[in-house]
């Protein structure tokens, strides 16, 4: 398992063996009601799979967690899809991408618990995961996936 400890730093060029996980979370409110988009694409970004859902009511940052468990809960129930692929996240929270590559401290005890799901979660996978910080506007997709949840039209 690799994670990249440089997940603020821009991502450059594809890989052959690669899948793309792009995840977002969001709250209306903050906390209140939220929801979490995941989309993922092979290499030359063809769409792989797609699904956004509300998680009730929570914190923007629990959104962003929780959309990166369903991503890897996902690729553990479709291994065939990644199978001997590097699996590279691609997260528009500088946060949660900070905290699960050891880069920041987590001090709030219930995102202390979601990052140890996705540990435990990783661990179900057995492969080289990056997790790369991007800008919103690289994550629409996802984006649109969490505000397709909230306005109850998936």
């Amino acid at each position: 398992m690799y994670r990249d400890s440089g997940c603020c730093e821009k991502y450059t060029k594809p890989r052959a063996n690669m899948i793309k996980v792009y995840t977002d979370g969001g709250s209306r409110g903050n906390p209140g009601p939220s929801a979490i988009g995941v989309y993922i694409t092979d290499r030359d970004n063809n769409k792989v799979f797609s699904f956004g859902k509300t998680i009730g009511y929570a914190t923007n940052n629990v959104a962003e967690y929780k959309a990166v468990i369903a991503a890897l809960s996902w690729l553990i129930e479709n291994k065939e899809a990644w199978s001997n692929k590097e699996i590279y996240f691609f997260l528009d929270s500088k946060l949660v991408c900070s905290q699960v590559t050891g880069v920041f401290q987590i001090k709030d005890s219930k995102l202390r618990e979601l990052f140890f799901e996705i540990r435990n979660k990783e661990a179900q996978i057995n492969a080289k995961i990056i997790y790369q910080f991007i800008v919103r506007e690289k994550n629409k997709e996802a984006d649109r996936m969490v505000n397709l949840a909230l306005d109850g039209k998936i």
